[in-house]
């Protein structure tokens, strides 16, 4: 299925948006699903394309190590 887009999207400003706010996106970590490097938001916002460098595209948002514990009701 293909997407469509308006014609009157201008895609400079756009793209503009995309670059400012990868500033405000912290440290967030990616990992690679296939050989598991680790990049983080701002590198990958800075790449013409999001793909890892073994050639791979799918990242997944790496955790923390931390276990988190809730008190059941």
């Amino acid at each position: 299925m293909r997407t469509m887009y308006p014609q009157n999207l201008n895609l400079d400003n756009f793209n503009g948006h995309i670059m400012s706010s990868s500033d405000s996106l912290g440290n967030v970590a990616y990992e690679c699903m296939r050989c598991g490097t680790s990049v983080t938001a701002e590198e990958l916002s800075r790449l013409p394309e999001i793909k890892c460098i073994c050639g791979f595209r799918v990242f997944r948002k790496s955790r923390q190590p931390i276990v988190k514990q809730l008190k059941a009701i």
